[in-house]
């Protein structure tokens, strides 16, 4: 989202953000519209070579020996009551309802939402999402401030080092990307809600139109819970042009 669903990352000024366009570009962007999919496909490669070339963000936070299920781990040595302690603080309050026999952690993306003060209502990312050149997940008012907030839940296992990215295009052009450390979460019945920094859209003439952008949720070992594309507009007006 613009970087808010990562959207379009504008805590700095349009300048910073949005590519210098003279008359010609913008004519080339006019002609480029329907092959936008094509041109960001061709750019996921390349965005995920960049995160194999990156160093690890954070480390992970539990090191429980031998990858077990969760279950299998709380329930080792039950009778042992020093060593149940040292678990429970280990692992931290984890609901034990929410954890299955599975090694792997199950990680469901619930809710994708935007929050802004100009707005009464949220803007509510449907999921799974329209994937339509033609038409816009969802519009961004210029000069307005935003927050993009996701819901979650976390089953089976704990999910270690998740981790946010998102990239944006506008008219083939790569305008924004960025990675967010989320953190380490254990299973639990209830859904945990995170917030990302607050932004700011741009202001400018150019700042305006169609953008393109892919989300992506992975943990630190690679495993992902979410990937994808979709596009979105800055207009003058949250609902108008």
């Amino acid at each position: 989202m613009a970087a808010a669903v990562g959207t379009v990352s504008t805590t700095t000024t349009t300048k910073d953000n949005v590519p210098s366009l003279n008359k010609n570009h913008l004519e080339k962007e006019n002609k480029n519209n329907n092959n936008v999919v094509d041109q960001c496909e061709e750019q996921h490669s390349e965005i995920e070579e960049d995160d194999e070339n990156k160093s690890c963000e954070t480390k992970k936070q539990l090191d429980l020996g031998p990858q077990v299920s969760l279950k299998e781990n709380l329930e080792k040595d039950k009778d042992d009551e020093s060593l149940r302690k040292w678990k429970e603080q280990l692992l931290g309050n984890v609901d034990v309802s929410a954890v299955g026999e599975s090694k792997d952690p199950e990680v469901k993306i619930l809710k994708l939402s935007i929050t802004s003060p100009d707005r009464d209502e949220d803007i509510i990312l449907p999921i799974p999402f329209t994937h339509d050149p033609k038409k816009a997940l969802f519009v961004l008012k210029e000069g307005s401030k935003f927050r993009m907030k996701f819901t979650f839940t976390v089953s089976n296992n704990i999910v270690s080092g998740l981790k946010y990215t998102n990239t944006v295009w506008k008219a083939g052009v790569r305008v924004d990307s960025r990675n967010r450390m989320c953190g380490t979460f254990s299973p639990q019945k209830e859904p945990y809600i995170y917030e990302l920094e607050e932004e700011t859209t741009p202001v400018s003439i150019f700042a305006r139109g169609s953008y393109a952008a892919r989300t992506k949720f992975v943990d630190d070992d690679r495993r992902c819970y979410l990937d994808v594309s979709y596009y979105f507009e800055i207009r003058k007006t949250w609902g108008g042009k």
